[in-house]
Formats: structure tokens, sequence, C-alpha cells
């Protein structure tokens, strides 16, 4: 039982917690607890967590500290230390999964933190994190499900979390728990982080968030409950120089009561009040409590002693351990460790230590962890805190630290290179050093997805290269640079830095030529059209293996392939598909590790080809190989491309996650062209995975058109046509017409030339629903002939089906069935399901009109069962408002269960797949059979699957 003092005031919010602890599992899942410093959230934390064990939760506790924010998942690696490994153990595959992805994301999160003295962690793969939100979901869904009530995670000082925390929180908080958890958090509202603070308001928009603000208590809860029976004069005076602030009121009140004079208020505030507790220290044991503060997690024994040397040895130190602990000073961790009471405390402890002591504290600290063999990891933080200026020996650990996070921790390597360029001399014999170190941290940048930021330097280093430079650093310089502009969205700055430096005399050295190239082939298409580079990337091409760089060789093949592909140049885009394919399947992982971006442009144009298997592959292999250390910002379009495959193949379950995990990297990024583009994408999911009348695809569309802006580019375009579709699903024709008219401008040569048929389905759509049947005969005819020149299945499909609806809206439902009917057939050729349930569907409705009803049920049974087991909740939705069925003949003497399990058995289903599309166990499912076998008189699967197909229409 958690051990708490009564609790003052706060009947209230009492009372709206104790709701959610009753109702564990429905939302809201998180509460915000927000306040200033002092206010009481702590200690309304700890009466929350009481009252949760009453009930029977599970109770799991971290809090973040001012210090650590550099460790990755600090705070919730605090939580699950007070995790019972047995119970983690028992857990089986989502325990093991959670300890594979979460272990491997950071040192920080794993079934016991503690075990690791040094405890600060080497830093995390900012790819790892997100495999880690998604291992730490599963993980608590099981605990909530395996612990009695359910499970309470409580986060204290949230305003002081680590960035990796945030973002778990984040996706915790966007993806609520299907499980009996609840997430409390506390913070201080002036010092949350806006990202946070925004975070945190959507889920209150949507509900999944329940936000209490604490205010000052009143004066009567002060007075009465914290300090009964003082004067009214005196409880007025410290009320009022409290603002109702219960721990400023309790330190006032401390202070008078031990016989203090002078002010109300001390001048030093609340950081003086709190160092008023260490007054009657002993110097020595003053000393310990600093050493205690620089240390942090870190502040065990050893290290302690190291620090402190006090001159009886350990048996000194244990004694000044007692004191402090018996003042409730320090309060012990696991695995030996010490820590201050309160962070806030650890703050004004380690602010009051001086400069130059602290200084001295931190260089001992990194002395005694390299004595023990900790690594350079570890011991940077205290160099760096040791720092007065530069330091070869300091900066060579921290320069080595920075080596040892590059592939697994790059948002580490960048700090510490920062520290170390922040105090090498700027001078010329450091010049070149310096400019080294800027192109290194500017990679590491990159890779982190600190896009920007990596731009800005490498724009730095660019202009400090001397005009004459031929070291080929202005090459890679150039090409990283451009790269980061792109995908910023920068275009056309990126292909005016890349000519530049092509134009250059003397002309770049071959190799330079080549990443030079390539990068251009990449950027300029999106800003140009693709036969504009197209000789270019050629010739790109063409020197790569002269040179026998076969991943530039691999690189230059899937840009041509792309662009060509985007052209609707089919024969082209196929022949250099198949080039292309045959060359990066050919290369190994370690090959493509630095430049796994060709696995994405080959993953697209394969979906444009509508070569969904292959398409998929690549994309799975790219994201095996960005998730080992790639750079983050090639993630989204790695996950999109597989996402919008499932889409079309209708796997709308795992489209849905694989877009979401793209969103959460992208909003990390700071790119609003990626972001508008994933949203884009992500609209695209929902308005097939919502159902009807569902509003969350138009918002997420709207959203990307906001990230979007005024820009023209192709992923523009693709925004503006999404919208489209979203406003006509959203009931508004007239706004579908005007977005995709956007997107293409008046002659629609701005849409997409592979994907157009598709997207004229938009406004022929709209323009019939209006009654303008002459534009919507218009544009049909535009999709045909477009459809005819791609010879594509799926754009067949599209053209096919605009044909049906114009069709449909002149009075002739028999032609425009058969369009439907044709349709279905194309998009089943390709595999893109549910495109072929969509036609099937509506298809089935025009049939019906048509006068056959036989064939339209066939029909529409058909799409109904392609669009429920792939997740379509809009084309179920759909397929009830058009037709709703008639019962179906049954075979005679059954049931209905009966008959609806004899229907399975006719499909080809088992056992175990019939009760689990039914809900049922499978024993009950074979005792139902055991009557159907009596009643109808077969004794086979296979004769009864024949008897139910002749009572079928």
């Amino acid at each position: 039982m958690t051990d708490r003092t009564p609790l003052v005031g706060r009947e209230a919010e009492l009372d709206r917690l104790d709701a959610v602890l009753d109702g564990p599992g429905g939302p809201p899942g998180v509460v915000d607890l927000t306040g200033a410093a002092g206010i009481g959230k702590s200690r309304l934390l700890t009466e929350v967590c009481g009252r949760a064990e009453e009930r029977g939760l599970t109770v799991l506790r971290g809090r973040a500290t001012e210090y650590e924010r550099h460790i990755p998942f600090r705070m919730f690696g605090d939580a699950f230390a007070d995790l019972d490994p047995e119970l983690l153990r028992g857990l089986g595959a989502p325990g093991a999964t959670w300890a594979a992805s979460a272990g491997a994301a950071a040192d920080g999160i794993s079934a016991n933190p503690a075990a690791d003295p040094a405890g600060a962690g080497a830093g995390v793969s900012a790819v790892d994190r997100f495999a880690a939100h998604r291992a730490t979901a599963r993980l608590l869904t099981a605990l909530g499900g395996r612990t009695g009530a359910g499970l309470l995670i409580a986060l204290d000082d949230l305003h002081w979390a680590d960035p990796a925390s945030l973002e778990l929180l984040d996706h915790l908080v966007r993806h609520p728990l299907r499980a009996p958890v609840v997430i409390v958090v506390a913070r201080r509202d002036r010092q949350t982080a806006p990202s946070l603070a925004a975070a945190l308001t959507r889920g209150v928009d949507t509900g999944a968030v329940l936000r209490l603000d604490l205010g000052p208590l009143t004066e009567r809860a002060c007075v009465e409950q914290l300090a009964p029976g003082l004067p009214p004069g005196r409880a007025a005076r410290l009320y009022a120089a409290s603002e109702g602030n219960p721990l400023y009121f309790l330190t006032l009140l401390q202070g008078q009561g031990q016989g203090r004079s002078g002010p109300a208020l001390p001048p030093g505030g609340l950081g003086a009040l709190l160092l008023d507790e260490l007054t009657p220290l002993s110097a020595a044991q003053r000393r310990t409590a600093e050493a205690v503060a620089v240390l942090g997690d870190q502040a065990t024994p050893p290290l302690l002693l190291a620090l402190t040397e006090p001159a009886s040895g350990p048996e000194r130190l244990d004694a000044d351990l007692g004191v402090l602990a018996g003042r409730d000073l320090i309060r012990p961790r696991p695995g030996g460790v010490w820590s201050l009471r309160h962070p806030v405390l650890r703050a004004a402890v380690y602010e009051d230590t001086g400069p130059g002591r602290r200084a001295a504290l931190h260089r001992r600290a990194a002395a005694a962890l390299a004595a023990a063999g900790a690594p350079a990891t570890v011991r940077a933080h205290h160099v760096e805190r040791a720092l007065t200026g530069w330091e070869p020996e300091a900066a060579a650990v921290l320069l080595e630290a920075a080596e040892q996070s590059e592939t697994t921790a790059p948002a580490s390597c960048a700090h510490w290179l920062e520290v170390v360029l922040r105090v090498l001399p700027d001078t010329p014999g450091h010049a070149a050093r310096r400019r080294d170190l800027m192109l290194k941290r500017a990679r590491a940048l990159s890779v982190c997805g600190e896009l920007r930021a990596s731009r800005d330097l490498l724009h730095e280093v660019i202009a400090g290269l001397p005009a004459d430079d031929g070291s080929g650093v202005r090459a890679g310089a150039v090409t990283l640079c451009a790269s980061m502009e792109r995908h910023l969205g920068q275009y056309r700055a990126s292909v005016a830095l890349l000519r530049r430096a092509l134009s250059r005399r003397p002309a770049p050295a071959p190799a330079d030529a080549v990443a030079l190239g390539l990068e251009l082939g990449s950027s300029a298409p999106h800003a140009l059209p693709f036969p504009a580079v197209r000789a270019e990337v050629l010739r790109t091409l063409e020197l790569a293996r002269a040179l026998g760089n076969e991943p530039a060789a691999a690189g230059a093949l899937a840009v041509s392939a792309l662009g060509e592909a985007y052209e609707g140049n089919t024969a082209a885009a196929r022949e250099l598909t198949d080039r292309a394919a045959a060359c990066v399947d050919a290369l190994t992982d370690r090959d493509l590790a630095d430049q796994c971006e060709p696995l994405a442009r080959l993953g697209w144009a394969e979906f444009y080809l509508e070569r969904y298997e292959d398409a998929e592959r690549h994309a799975d292999r790219g994201l095996a190989i960005a998730r080992r250390g790639g750079p983050l910002h090639l993630l989204p379009h790695l996950l999109m491309c597989k996402a919008i495959v499932h889409t079309h193949a209708c796997r709308l379950p795992s489209a849905l996650d694989l877009i979401d995990e793209a969103e959460s990297i992208a909003r990390g990024i700071g790119s609003d062209e990626l972001l508008g583009l994933v949203l884009a994408n992500k609209a695209q999911v929902l308005i097939a995975a919502r159902p009807p009348g569902d509003v969350s695809a138009l918002a997420a569309a709207e959203e990307a058109v906001a990230a979007a802006g005024a820009r023209s580019s192709w992923w523009t375009s693709l925004v503006w046509c999404v919208m489209s579709y979203a406003a006509l699903h959203g009931g508004d024709p007239v706004r579908a017409r005007s977005a995709m008219l956007r997107a293409g401008g008046p002659d629609l040569a701005g849409l997409q030339p592979s994907m157009r048929p598709l997207f004229l389905e938009a406004l022929v759509t709209a323009a019939v629903t209006t009654g303008d049947l002459a534009g919507a005969q218009e544009w049909a005819a535009l999709a045909g002939r477009d459809a005819e020149r791609l010879g594509l299945p799926v754009q067949r499909a599209a053209a096919l089906r605009c044909a049906g609806q114009v069709l449909a809206g002149s009075g002739r439902p028999a032609a425009a069935a058969e369009r439907f009917a044709r349709a279905a057939e194309e998009a089943g050729r390709s595999g893109a399901v549910l495109w072929e349930a969509q036609s099937l569907l509506i298809g089935a409705s025009l049939t019906a009109e048509a006068g056959d009803p036989a064939t339209a049920s066939a029909m529409w049974r058909r799409g109904r069962r392609l669009a429920e087991s792939g997740g379509a909740l809009l084309l179920t939705g759909l397929a009830d408002l058009l037709l709703p069925p008639a019962p179906p003949p049954r075979v005679p003497g059954l049931t209905p269960r009966e008959h609806e399990i004899a229907t399975l058995v006719a499909e080809g289903l088992t056992t175990p797949a019939i009760a689990a599309r039914l809900y049922l166990s499978p024993r009950t499912v074979d005792t139902h059979l055991s009557h159907i076998f009596r009643k109808t008189g077969v004794t086979t699967r296979s004769a009864l699957a024949a008897l139910t197909a002749r009572h079928l229409p």
C-alpha cells in the first residue's frame, strides 16, 4: 500500500479521478495533472496511486529529472523498474517482444534499469524508438489484462522528461490502449514544451486525455488542514506569502516553527527555502548531498566515495548517507543508488554548489568512471559538465563518445560533437578539424531527423570552403545539403545548389559527380517534369557503371524507373524497373546501408506499375535496413509505400498501423512537405477504413493541405487529389471538384499521369452528383484515353467506373452495370481487392436496378465479403446502404446458425476458421456440424458443400 499523509483539499479533482479508476480501460486513458511547482501535483499523484492500490490495480511510478534528459526513455524506465520480473516472464511473447524492442531502444527501458551502475546509457537509435513505442503498447496491454483490476502508470515531473519518453507518451495518447490501463502524468504547465502541450491538448480534444489544472488551495484548506491552531493574523500572512501554494506554505510554516526570524518569504525564493533544510548538515554531509546531486542515477557508494573522499573512508560515508536519509533528504533506489528526495531539491542543491566545485565533482566522476572501465558514452556527460575551455584530453573522450553513438544514437553523437565544436579554438590551425567535425555533425543530425539544423550547418560548411577546394569535401557537403533541402520541400534550392556544384571548374571528380548527379535526379523531378532531367540521370548511370559503382548504378536506375513510372511511360518504366530490381536484388544490405533510398524509389515505381508484391518486398527490405541505422527521414517513404500497397490490396488494419508510424516520425522531423504527404496518404487509408459519415479522413486531408501550403510539386498535387476524394466522401462534391482542379490545373496536366484515370474518377463522381453530365462525360472520355495509353488494370478499372457512372446518370443502368462488372475483373487481375470490392458493390446496385437480382445478389455477396475481410468499413457500410440483401435460401431443415456454418464449409473454411469468423469455440462448431450431418444425411464436408451450393442463388 502506498504510504500517504492526508490530502489537503482537491475534493473535486478526486471525484473525477475516482471515476477514472473505477472504469480503467475506457476513455480517458490519460489524466493530465498540471500546475505550478509545489502546488500539490506529486501529492495528488501519490493519492491516486494509493486509491488505485486499494482498488486492486497494479501501480508503476516513474519520475523525470532535469539532468537526465539526454537519457532516452529515462522516465518510463524508472516506472518499469517496479515491474515484477516473474510477471514479465509470465507474459510470454508480449514480454519477450517488449524486452527485445524496448531493450534495444535504450538502456533506460529494461526489466531492471538500475542494473547498470553507470545509469546514463549510451543513447538510443532514433529509428528504434518507434519500435519501442509499439512494443511498450503491447506490453502495457498485456499487463493490463494480467494484473487483476488493471494497471496504473504514474509519471511525475513530465516537464523534465527526455524527448524519447515524450514521443512514447504522445504515441500512447494518439493510440489509446484497449486494456484496463490508466496513465496519470503530472507536469508544470509553464515549463512544458509546446510540442508536449499540443499533444496533450489534442488528446483532450479527442477525449483521450482528462486535464485537471490544479490552482491555489483556499486559505481555509491551508490553515485548517496544514496548520490547525495557527493564530489568524499569522495564518493570513503566511497564506498571502505562499499564494495558496501548499509547498510554499509548509516551508514558510516550517521556517517559522523552528524559530527563524526574517521576512515571511526569504529573498532566495523556493530554492532558498528548500536549501534551508541543508543548514544543519556538517560540511562532509553537505558535500555528500552535492555529490548525489551531481551523480544523479550514478550515485552509488563507490562513486560517491570517489567524489567526497571522507577522511574515515567508507564508514564515514555510510554514516553521512544515514544522516541524509534520516532527514529524508536522500532516498535509496534499486541497485544501491541514492537520490535526493525530489528533483526540485536536486536542482536546488546542484545549482547552489559553486561552479568550480561542481566542475571538480564532474571531473572526479569522469575519472572514477574511466578507472572502472565505463565507456566514453557514460563518461561524456561528466566530461562536458567539467569543461572550462579547450582541453584536448576531454575532447578526445567526447569524440570517442560521438563515434560510439554514431550509428546507434545519432542525436547523442550530434550533441557530443556540438560540445567539442563549442570549445574548439577558432584559429587557422584548427580550421580543417572544425570543418570535418561540422560535416560529421551535419550527417548525424540528418540521420536522426534534424533536417533543418543539418541543412543550416552544411550551408555554413560550404560557405567556409575555399573557392578552389578540390578535396571532395564540397561535393559531399553539397550533396547532403541538397538532400536536406529536398526532404524539406525546397526543390528549386536543391537543384540550384547541385547544378552550381556540377558546373564548377575544375569539374568534380567522377565519384563526386555521380553523387551529385544522383541527388539531382532525385530532387529535380519534384519541381520539373522528369524528361527535363532524363539525360542527366542517364549520364550519371553511365558514369557509375564506368566506375564500377553498382550501388550508385542501382540508385540511378531506381530514379529513372520512378520518373518514367510517374510520367506514365509504362513500357520504359517496366524495362527500367526490371533493370533496377535486378541490380538492387544483387546488392547486399551492406552495399545499400548508406543509401537505402533506391529501395523506396523502386517500391513506389513498382506500385505505380501495379506490381504490388514486388513493391512490398522492396519496401520491407528498405525498412529492415533503415531500422538498423538508416536515415530517419526515409522511413516514412518506405512505410507509406507499404501502407498504400496494403490499402489497394484491402488490408486496411495493417495499412493504418503503417501510416500511423509514418506520421509519428514525420511529425518529429520538421518538414511540412513530408508531413503533408504522410497525412494525405493517411487520409487515403482512412477513407476506406472508416464507415460512411466518419470525418477523420477529411480532417487528415485538411491538415495535409495546410501543411503543403502554396507549394507546387508532385507531392502537393497528390495532397490536393486526396483532399478531393475526402471531400467527396464527406458529402461535398463541389469542394471535391475544386480540390481536384487545384491539383491538376484547368487542363488537368498537373495530375500524376500514371494515376490520372483514378483521380478523374473523383471529378466524374462529383459532376454526376451535381448533375453536370456533360462535364462528367468529358472527363470520363479523358480517363478512357489515358487508361488505354497506360495499359494498367487498376487505371482501366477506374476508367470503366467513370464510364459506368456517366451511363448510370443518363438512365442506362444495364450498360452501367456491365462497365462496373468489367472494372471488378480488371481490378481483380492486378490484386487491387479494394477497387474490386467497390466495383462489385456499386455494380450490384445497378444490376439489381437493371432487373437481374440473382446476379446482383452474387456480386453483392462477393463484394461485401472482400470488403469485410479487408477491414474496409466504408464499403461494408456502402454495401448495406446500396442493397440490403434478402435472407438467402437455406438448406431445408437447418436452423439459421446451422445454415451459416454450412455456407462457410462450402466456402472451404476449416473448423478453427469458422469458429474465429463466428466468435464460437471449435467444439461448438463441431457440435453444430454433427447436427447438420444428421439432418441432411450427408457424411463428409465435400458432400455438405455440394448440397449447400445447390441451395444458394
